[in-house]
């Protein structure tokens, strides 16, 4: 009887060697090769890149991972390559690879750090609160977003979608806005969502008008996002489809995030919407109308709102009150002052997000710049970072002594966010 022996196959990679084994300990092999070429770091990017391209799956997972691990500029090449493979694994960790060389630390919070494979199918979810953004002077570079938004309108999975359209928003990829656009028609919650958080994010005006048709969506997670999308960027075409929503809100949610659409669109035929909310039982349904008279700047509602700002307990609608009365024109930064309440909040890490982002709003105004500066000089750490920041998003070149006094401060917290928040500034300034 004859006896056939298996074939021995002998493969030659670009990388510059030659394994002669069995098909199975060649893959193996491969793969151990990419995993002990880690530890010589950015140097072996280019001998790592062509296992991207590997005829076997686990191989180029592991390639991945390796450049993921490795991180830095050498690997945004075969990171872009690899958003090409057709398996959502790859797709899912190349994504979270191109996002980490800029914001660094961020492939251990993604959802490649949840990912399971049961045969073909991948899972994963996303186990970070999605807030992340780089900073304003750090420049991507165009292929990175061009990558990215093809993987978020076309990517092999729901997850990989989701997570390219998450990506897109960190890096606030403005050219990858119409793939956002294109991906909530998707008919996917989670890629909706992640979409229309992602245009939160880039604050492009131009795309508000083509998300409008989710105001009225029966998802309330989608419905409750594209309200605050357009509220955000201040959709006013959008008032009368948000006044609708506001009218048969399902639920208290829904009717909070509508009057909060509404206030920050801060138009006066809302006036009496905010007039009535004002007082109503809901703390949520006060901030916002708060927000809203604040916004339209009528003179004759600064005695309601001063008395709301004196009898209001909960702290989320006292600080909306604040932000009202320095909107009207209260600079004064005495002691009790509404002004002098919202930057001291920032002392407060569960409410300090809520007076960032007034305060923010409200810096974008020479004269409360002025009225800032000033408290400067005796303010804590934490005022000192979280004013960093303001002035970084919203200040102007009077803003730029201020920041480069920061920068030197004795802290050495307070310094780098001030070397930072200048930097940002300087990258927005003309």
């Amino acid at each position: 009887m004859r006896t056939t022996l298996p074939l021995l196959l002998v493969v030659t990679f670009s990388c510059g060697f030659t394994l002669a084994q069995g098909p199975t300990v060649d893959t193996k092999q491969r793969a151990k090769n990419v995993r002990e070429m880690v530890k010589q770091g950015p140097d072996a990017v280019p001998r790592i890149a062509p296992y991207i391209k590997d005829p076997d799956l686990s191989v180029r997972i592991e390639a991945v991972k390796a450049l993921v691990e490795i991180g830095g500029p050498k690997t945004l090449d075969p990171l872009v390559a690899a958003t090409g493979d057709n398996d959502p694994e790859i797709q899912i960790r190349a994504t979270d690879g191109l996002v980490n060389v800029y914001l660094p630390g961020y492939s251990k919070t993604g959802m490649s750090g949840t990912l399971q494979r049961v045969g073909t199918s991948i899972k994963g979810k996303f186990t970070d609160t999605n807030d992340k953004v780089i900073d304003a002077f750090i420049q991507v570079r165009p292929d990175v977003i061009e990558s990215l938004g093809k993987l978020a309108r076309g990517g092999a999975s729901i997850e990989s979608r989701a997570n390219a359209a998450r990506a897109v928003g960190v890096l606030r990829g403005r050219a990858a806005v119409p793939d956002l656009i294109e991906a909530l028609h998707s008919k996917d919650d989670v890629v909706m969502y992640e979409a229309l958080i992602a245009l939160q994010k880039i604050r492009d005006p131009s795309a508000a008008p083509r998300i409008s048709f989710l105001l009225r969506d029966l998802d309330d997670r989608i419905q409750i996002a594209a309200l605050e999308t357009n509220g955000i960027l201040r959709n006013k075409d959008a008032a009368p489809d948000v006044r609708d929503a506001l009218a048969h809100a399902r639920n208290i949610k829904v009717h909070r995030a509508a009057l909060g659409a509404l206030a920050m669109l801060g138009d006066p035929a809302d006036h009496a919407s905010f007039m009535h909310d004002l007082n109503d039982k809901d703390d949520a349904l006060r901030a916002a109308a708060a927000e809203g008279l604040g916004r339209l700047k009528n003179p004759a509602d600064r005695t309601v709102l001063d008395k709301a700002f004196t009898d209001e307990h909960k702290m989320n609608a006292r600080l909306a009150d604040a932000f009202a009365l320095v909107n009207l024109g209260n600079l004064d930064s005495s002691e009790f002052s509404p002004l002098r309440y919202l930057v001291n909040t920032l002392n407060i890490r569960s409410y300090r997000d809520f007076a960032s982002a007034y305060l923010t709003e409200l810096a974008r105004d020479q004269a409360v710049r002025a009225a800032i500066y000033p408290m400067l000089t005796r303010a804590t750490k934490d005022e000192k970072i979280q004013m960093s920041i303001v002035l970084a998003r919203s200040g102007d070149k009077d803003s730029v002594p201020y920041l480069q006094t920061l920068s030197t401060d004795p802290d050495g917290d307070v310094a780098q966010e001030g070397i930072r928040s200048l930097r940002s500034l300087q990258a927005r300034l003309p």
